[in-house]
């Protein structure tokens, strides 16, 4: 049986690529299928290399009672919705873990075919550095696929930030989707929700391209949604007042339990000026953090992306993103907003490079639009 639904899930991930046939081309309908069978390697890796809360993610539900699960599936968030969310599965058809990890696998590749999709979507031209493409290259970065094909929060997570980015590019006819993505990371963690509206919602409103009765109309929308969420934020990371002094104790109690001595990935961040812990969330583990082959392949990953990060920051960097459209302009926001808050409370190196996970595909895509920017600038200088 296990067999069956492992074979199930993979020709589900083909037949998912192969609806975009009429929107990609044949190229990057290939480039898809490697991406696929790339990232259920990593998904096999994840599950005979990697032990952590994945395992618990699936095993819990096994011993759950069908009253339990309903009660977690209808009041409960975080790791308990989890747990119901693997009910089915884990308990009522008895999959096996490595039966999860793949169907995880799986849900973190859509999430990661949307971002995709939404590049090719909103970036003209393929974009290069010294004469390398960016597209698709930068969609082959190790993390990316690591931490989005494991059973747990961080790949659902992926999938809904992946299928609302997507969704909002149309909002009239993706408004299910919106909704879906919204709601299940609303669930997950409360705060994600928070981010995205916040995020995309300024980038909408910031657009000189839509009429002042749709920039309030959403704004009215989105501040709703807001306040709605807020509280169930504050409840979630069990903060009694939204008052700075209460914040800056919950980053500052969370950095501390997370940096565990014990552990190999952990950094004390607490000592760190805002600019390194900044730095520590975005670009490490660095070439002076390697003790593994993980950490090595991390590092150079995290060079290359810090070599482009300064490029675009002497190159252009403000023009370009003002310049960008607004679902990118949302994603940096998102990716700012995202930086902020965990850069302040996460100790653990590990968890940083999980929780970036879910920022990494907008400065994926902010630089696959800056440097098509910038080459075309440059391209236009010439034939002047």
């Amino acid at each position: 049986m296990d067999i069956l639904f492992v074979i199930l899930f993979i020709f589900f991930g083909f037949l998912f690529i192969n609806s975009f046939k009429r929107k990609l081309s044949q190229n990057n309908i290939a480039t898809l299928r490697q991406l696929f069978i790339y990232h259920l390697l990593f998904g096999v890796y994840f599950y005979f290399f990697v032990y952590g809360d994945s395992i618990g993610y699936w095993r819990y539900p096994k011993f759950m009672t069908f009253e339990r699960f309903l009660y977690s599936f209808k009041e409960e968030q975080g790791t308990y919705f989890i747990y119901a969310l693997n009910y089915f599965p884990s308990n009522v058809l008895d999959l096996s873990y490595f039966v999860g990890t793949m169907m995880y696998s799986v849900i973190g590749f859509i999430g990661l075919t949307y971002f995709f999709v939404t590049a090719i979507d909103i970036i003209p031209t393929n974009p290069k550095f010294n004469s390398f493409n960016l597209f698709p290259l930068l969609f082959f970065f190790p993390n990316l696929h690591f931490w989005s094909c494991g059973v747990g929060k961080d790949t659902l997570l992926f999938f809904c930030i992946g299928l609302f980015v997507y969704g909002i590019m149309n909002v009239t006819k993706r408004i299910l989707l919106i909704i879906l993505a919204l709601s299940l990371s609303y669930f997950i963690r409360p705060h994600i929700s928070l981010f995205m509206i916040l995020s995309f919602g300024f980038a909408f409103i910031a657009n000189k391209n839509i009429t002042v009765f749709q920039r309030l109309v959403f704004f009215s929308i989105m501040i709703g949604l807001a306040i709605a969420i807020f509280p169930m934020v504050l409840k979630f990371a069990k903060i009694e007042e939204a008052t700075i002094e209460n914040f800056n104790n919950f980053a500052t109690n969370k950095a501390s339990r997370l940096n565990r001595s014990y552990t190999s990935s952990s950094i004390d961040v607490s000592s760190y000026p805002f600019p390194l812990k900044v730095f520590t969330f975005l670009y490490r583990p660095f070439l002076f953090d390697i003790n593994s082959i993980p950490s090595l392949l991390a590092a150079i990953e995290n060079t290359i992306l810090l070599v482009l990060s300064i490029s675009i920051v002497i190159r252009k960097g403000l023009t370009s993103f003002k310049k960008a459209p607004f679902i990118i302009q949302g994603m940096v926001y998102f990716l700012f907003i995202g930086t902020f808050a965990f850069s302040q409370s996460l100790g653990n190196l590990g968890i940083m490079i999980r929780m970036r996970n879910m920022f990494l595909p907008g400065l994926i895509i902010f630089i696959l639009w800056h440097f098509s920017y910038v080459n075309k600038e440059e391209l236009d200088d010439t034939s002047i």
